[in-house]
């Protein structure tokens, strides 16, 4: 692959969080670790990404400029584009309008505030949020309409951040809750087979 690399954007934990699961026992993995904040802090992959840095449209790359520099704006107003930071090689496939915002035809509305064509002339300014690596974060830069290529970083998304939090306690609080429910159901049995 020539040194780039492809992200996951799900999450990367396992069993840690939660232990082992008894067999059959339906599990719903959480979106996001713990401390959202610290890794984004620590992780060395989060650091790099973090700092502005040269980024590239990889869109139609066998397609001519032109080509490609409509594709771009034309993908950008549909709520889409792929990315490459050129220092890391790493790919993102970023999306730019929000997941709850649906226009009466059923596609997606894209916010101005994701994909900014006014700001200034000659670039696109954009925004995308979602999880990497189970952590929030928005990737914020912009792009010259023109070469193609531009500055962009990742930043951590405090906000969601505290949603998905909120969201990973309540799975937690409910796996628990079902699994000492399991326990229960499991000690009955015992104690109704040594009667």
């Amino acid at each position: 692959m020539n040194g780039s690399s492809v992200v996951s954007m799900l999450p990367d934990i396992g069993t840690t969080i939660l232990g082992k699961v008894p067999r059959g026992f339906p599990l719903i993995m959480p979106r996001v670790v713990p401390d959202q904040r610290t890794k984004f802090e620590n992780d060395e992959f989060f650091r790099k990404l973090s700092r502005e840095s040269e980024i590239k449209y990889t869109g139609y790359r066998d397609r001519p400029l032109e080509e490609r520099q409509l594709r771009l704006q034309t993908e950008c107003r549909e709520g889409h584009a792929d990315v490459a930071f050129t220092n890391t090689g790493t790919n993102l496939q970023l999306y730019f309008y929000d997941s709850n915002v649906w226009g009466t035809d059923s596609s997606p509305i894209v916010p101005r505030e994701n994909v900014d064509f006014d700001r200034e002339s000659g670039k696109v300014h954009l925004r995308s949020r979602f999880i990497m690596n189970g952590v929030c974060v928005q990737w914020r830069g912009w792009i010259d309409l023109q070469r193609l290529d531009g500055t962009g970083c990742l930043e951590y998304d405090d906000e969601r951040a505290q949603v998905e939090d909120s969201v990973l306690r309540e799975q937690l609080e409910q796996y628990n809750r079902r699994l000492r429910e399991f326990e229960d159901r499991q000690r009955q049995y015992r104690d109704e087979q040594e009667r």
